[in-house]
């Protein structure tokens, strides 16, 4: 099986693969196994494994992008924080640790619950089709305010 995150780049249908937005080297997309509502992931075009084989204009878009879903997100879910982290190889817990991302994972005060501990399930108020409308609105709209 390819990578997802050049698969989802290549199908070109973003709604379907939960891309929010594509910026010029990088872009943001939702996770579709989220630890919370609005988890989104930001993801160099380039496939490589680490943020030490990215060039500086890519790191510098990972970084302003990153700053970006904090503000599409504290706008669109008012959460009371977040986790912002790169997992960079299998042993550091990387789910696809052939092609570097990093995850924004907004928190909200007391937003644990039982179900992981009891049922080895998570629960979520808002389903990704929800939170794609959300978000991609979100993104449009800090992108247009920027541009003035």
């Amino acid at each position: 099986m390819g990578c997802i995150f050049c698969a989802a780049l290549a199908a070109n249908d973003d709604a379907e693969n939960l891309i929010v937005w594509r910026g010029e080297t990088c872009f943001v997309m939702l996770n579709r196994y989220p630890y919370n509502n609005g988890h989104l992931m930001v993801v160099p075009y380039a496939h490589r494994p680490g943020i030490d084989d990215l060039t500086g204009e890519i790191m510098g878009e990972l970084m302003a992008l990153t700053q970006r879903a904090i503000s599409v997100l504290r706008d669109a879910m008012a959460p009371n924080g977040f986790n912002i982290g790169i997992n960079q190889g299998v042993s550091a817990g990387a789910g696809v640790a052939d092609h570097v991302h990093l995850h924004v994972v907004p928190r909200w005060t007391g937003d644990t619950n039982f179900m992981p501990v009891l049922g080895a399930t998570r629960v979520l108020p808002e389903s990704l089709a929800s939170s794609y409308s959300l978000l991609a609105s979100g993104f449009a709209r800090e992108h247009s305010v920027a541009a003035e």
